[in-house]
């Protein structure tokens, strides 16, 4: 009866200690798995709302440039126009200049020309010849039999 009850105890009593040095282990070490895990997920999270405020700076900063280029174009223009209007001796060449100036405000509509229609017949033989002989375009024309 001893030897049973001393293989049922010592498996018993080993078990017992193995939980409770599991749980002494568990509560005394820091949990660095999930606390790293969430690091890293917050390490990614910022990285991505930089990127995000990278974009849209890019984005904002363009746009300011695409305004400052197409008010720079306009003041071209208009200093263009003021110096044709100005400097120009006649009117002809005002117009022209100022038609230079703005070449989709007096597009003017023209015709396509289409190529003559051509029917697709051999070329005629004009060349001399007596009326049963044959003519140059002949293959033969020229040939001693």
């Amino acid at each position: 009866m001893e030897h049973s009850l001393l293989v049922w105890l010592l498996p018993t009593l080993a078990l017992v200690a193995g939980v409770v040095i599991g749980f002494l282990v568990a509560r005394l070490l820091p949990n660095t798995a999930p606390n790293g895990t969430q690091r890293q997920l917050d390490d990614v999270q910022e990285r991505f709302d930089n990127y995000q405020n990278e974009v849209v700076t890019h984005f904002n900063s363009t746009a300011n440039l695409v305004q400052k280029l197409s008010q720079s174009y306009q003041e071209v223009q208009e200093h263009l126009a003021e110096g044709a209007n100005r400097l120009a001796l006649d009117e002809q060449t005002r117009q022209r200049l100022l038609a230079a100036l703005h070449p989709e405000a007096n597009t003017i509509q023209r015709d396509r020309l289409t190529p003559p229609r051509t029917a697709a017949e051999p070329p005629k033989d004009y060349a001399p010849k007596m009326p049963n002989s044959p003519g140059m375009l002949d293959e033969h024309y020229g040939l001693k039999k």
